[in-house]
């Protein structure tokens, strides 16, 4: 690997981290904070290419070869949302060049329907430990179904769990 801040400052999250492609859907998962991230065509494109070898030049060549609405302004972007989501090993490198296309910019340059095919989305949500997600409400709790109590019983007349 060549030395450079810049080159350092793309080296995406791989250990710890699940990737799953899908029909029309990249998602990446972070198994230490817990955070799956859903990443659309040109954010995965850029995720792709981005492995800590490759420049972002050589990044941007390969995107224009696939679509010409991808320029050098949208893989800092792309980049920039892989901080934000904390999807880079260490995203300090290129802060200065993070933000130099807003959305509305891409909209001005290339129009509503081209920019909404171009601009990287990378969509993050908390997924929940397994102790959370099975988690039940105890005896008193207002309920909607017997699922929602750790006894199984919510009474159907005032709502609240009852038993354990």
């Amino acid at each position: 690997m060549k030395n450079g801040p810049l080159r350092f400052a793309l080296v995406p999250k791989r250990k710890n981290v699940l990737v799953l492609q899908l029909s029309d859907e990249f998602l990446v998962y972070d198994k230490e904070a817990n955070k799956a991230h859903c990443l659309n065509n040109t954010a995965a494109e850029v995720w792709k290419l981005c492995d800590g070898e490759t420049t972002v030049a050589e990044i941007v060549r390969t995107m224009e070869s696939r679509s010409s609405l991808v320029d050098e302004k949208i893989v800092w972007l792309s980049l920039a949302k892989f901080a934000r989501a904390g999807l880079l090993q260490n995203g300090i490198g290129f802060a200065h060049k993070a933000w130099p296309l807003s959305r509305r910019e891409a909209v001005r340059r290339v129009g509503a329907a081209a920019a909404a095919l171009a601009l990287p989305v990378v969509t993050s949500i908390l997924v929940p430990t397994p102790a959370e997600a099975a988690s039940c409400f105890h005896a008193g709790h207002s309920c909607a179904s017997n699922a929602q109590c750790c006894s199984g019983i919510c009474t159907p007349v005032l709502q609240i769990c009852v038993g354990g």
